[in-house]
């Protein structure tokens, strides 16, 4: 009889143990398929911006240096994308993504200043089109990040909750995921203002 007690306890037990792995690897899946979403709107963004440049250089003859700084800060900006999408929820990979999206995002702020003194720069439909465009994709960047940090805050809230915080380790779970966070700065956590 003892027997047969101790073998349901520890058929419960594994049971448990089990439940409590497949919730680990569902949260796990949640945190890094929100994170597609946000490279998804990303390299979006990364897209529009060479058009953004080339529709401002018929435009901007004298502002090359201007020009130029937004495209190295978008080819620094999309290798941090890559390492982020290679390890998300990785806090160096996060940090490396955040820092690239913050040049970015000062870069396109110091352009939309300068495309301020050419009234046919602003009046160029392309550019408004381009510019509506970057603000969507902005938007749409904030609402995927959100999401993004919600499921990381679930992972590791279970992750560090008892019992898992016992188990998570041995099951592969030993880092929790970081946030995605933008210090300091309103690349991205504020759609750029662009005035024509």
């Amino acid at each position: 009889m003892t027997g047969i007690v101790l073998l349901i306890a520890l058929a419960a037990l594994l049971f448990y143990g089990v439940a409590i792995y497949n919730r680990l690897v569902a949260l796990a899946n949640r945190y890094r398929n929100a994170f597609a979403q946000i490279e998804v709107q990303l390299k979006r963004r990364h897209e529009l911006i060479p058009n953004l440049v080339e529709t401002a250089k018929a435009y901007m003859r004298h502002e090359r240096e201007t020009l130029e700084a937004v495209t190295v800060a978008r080819n620094q900006a999309i290798s941090g994308l890559q390492s982020a999408s290679a390890r998300p929820g990785d806090a160096s990979a996060m940090a490396a993504l955040a820092d690239g999206e913050q040049a970015l995002g000062a870069a396109l702020g110091r352009l939309n200043l300068v495309m301020e003194a050419y009234p046919g720069l602003q009046a160029s439909g392309n550019m408004r089109e381009l510019s509506e465009e970057l603000t969507s994709t902005e938007n749409r960047v904030a609402f995927a990040r959100q999401a993004f940090n919600d499921a990381v805050m679930r992972y590791n809230t279970y992750k560090q909750s008892f019992p898992p915080v016992v188990l998570a380790p041995s099951f592969g779970h030993k880092e929790d995921a970081a946030l995605l966070t933008f210090d300091d700065s309103e690349a991205i956590q504020q759609a750029p203002q662009v005035a024509f």
